[in-house]
């Protein structure tokens, strides 16, 4: 039995296969409410890869989505804070007089899926695409900081 499998629940894939639909996801079980990916969707176009940054202002994700326009890509915001980005690239379509020698770009559905913290002003979400990278900012709630009030020790 090999030991790559073993160390992933005995399932089998190809860790090292770009295009497996078997993700093995390492943070699945850990309880990180504040930046769990929600759900462990995969498909054809895995170069979908989102990056995720916290600023004093906001929560900032940037994806790259080479070779795709803004029309074929949808930002929601679920009520139960679920920001999520989907989009499609289609495939290219074949002239019968055509010979392909190699295929490597990716074609397909895609959904990435974030749970956003409860800072987050749900109402302000921005999106904006330029040169293939989709910037989604989430700006943030101000934290209210307490008043410290003393009290006098008698006795």
């Amino acid at each position: 039995m090999p030991i790559v499998p073993s160390l992933f629940g005995g399932r089998r894939s190809n860790i090292f296969d770009p295009l497996s639909f078997d993700v093995w996801d390492p943070f699945k079980d850990f309880p990180f409410p504040s930046s769990s990916i929600v759900s462990n969707e995969t498909s054809g176009f895995v170069n979908a890869r989102v990056d995720w940054k916290e600023t004093p202002e906001a929560h900032v994700f940037k994806a790259d989505l080479p070779g795709i326009k803004k029309e074929e890509v949808k930002v929601e915001v679920e009520d139960d804070r679920v920001l999520q980005i989907t989009g499609e690239r289609n495939v290219e379509k074949e002239d019968k007089n055509d010979k392909w020698h190699r295929i490597e770009r990716s074609s397909g559905k895609f959904t990435k899926r974030f749970r956003l913290p409860e800072n987050a002003k749900l109402d302000q979400v921005k999106a904006a695409m330029e040169n293939g990278v989709l910037t989604i900012t989430v700006p943030k709630e101000e934290v209210k900081k307490t008043d410290v009030k003393s009290i006098e020790i008698n006795g």
